[in-house]
């Protein structure tokens, strides 16, 4: 099984983390945290891709089992998740289980990210609860009916995820919600007020020494 998250982690902060671990502590397998390069859904990092990097190499430092991917950093143009998909599976045997995780945050977005229903030709998706969301089924179709008619019909346990290559959704709760976001440490950072606690030590004292995230910032 390979397991991988990715996400622009601008900057990874302690919510990335506990979902990483949940995730390893869930299926007994190690994590692959995938930075990406250049989003092609959401507004331009407040830190380069390799700051952001740099970021996960110290965030994931001492932890066993969480370890960072530069493959979207590789490559030219847009990271998109079906591209890297396509690269992974290139690479391992056809049998292996792939799983993507995202937050179910993220999740009601799927529908707009390039060629979407192909990824679950690729590996199977994991979403996780995140604050605000759910991992019910009719809290899915109220809010994203497009990605729920998709999923309806793969719905399965995490522990299924194991038996077959790809094609299968699960939800995956998060017990307790960590309130953590990447929006929230930068606005906290830009306004001058408390953000040290939401990230790793190592992490803070790379974004003090880097002045990432400050008004006026020169990337």
């Amino acid at each position: 099984m390979r397991i991988l998250y990715g996400g622009t982690f601008d900057p990874v902060h302690e919510g990335h983390l506990a979902i990483a671990r949940a995730v390893v502590f869930a299926f007994d397998s190690p994590v692959s945290l995938l930075p990406a390069a250049d989003p092609p859904h959401r507004a331009a990092p407040g830190a380069s891709a390799e700051q952001r990097a740099n970021m996960l190499d110290l965030a994931v430092g001492g932890e066993r089992r969480l370890f960072v991917d530069r493959r979207e950093l590789h490559r030219d143009g847009p990271s998109f998740t079906v591209e890297t998909l396509e690269q992974l599976r290139a690479e391992v045997d056809p049998g292996l289980s792939i799983v993507w995780v995202l937050g179910i945050d993220s999740l009601l977005e799927l529908d707009t990210w390039r060629d979407w229903r192909r990824i679950l030709d690729l590996a199977h998706i994991l979403g996780v609860e995140r604050p605000g969301t759910s991992v019910s089924e009719d809290w899915l179709q109220g809010r994203a009916p497009a990605v729920h008619a998709e999923l309806s019909g793969r719905w399965s346990l995490p522990g299924d995820l194991a038996n077959a290559p790809a094609g299968r959704y699960a939800p995956l709760p998060m017990h307790p919600l960590r309130l953590e976001s990447a929006t929230e440490v930068r606005r906290r950072i830009a306004e001058g007020l408390a953000w040290e606690s939401m990230v790793p030590a190592p992490v803070a004292r790379y974004i003090r020494e880097q002045r990432l995230y400050r008004p006026g910032q020169n990337r």
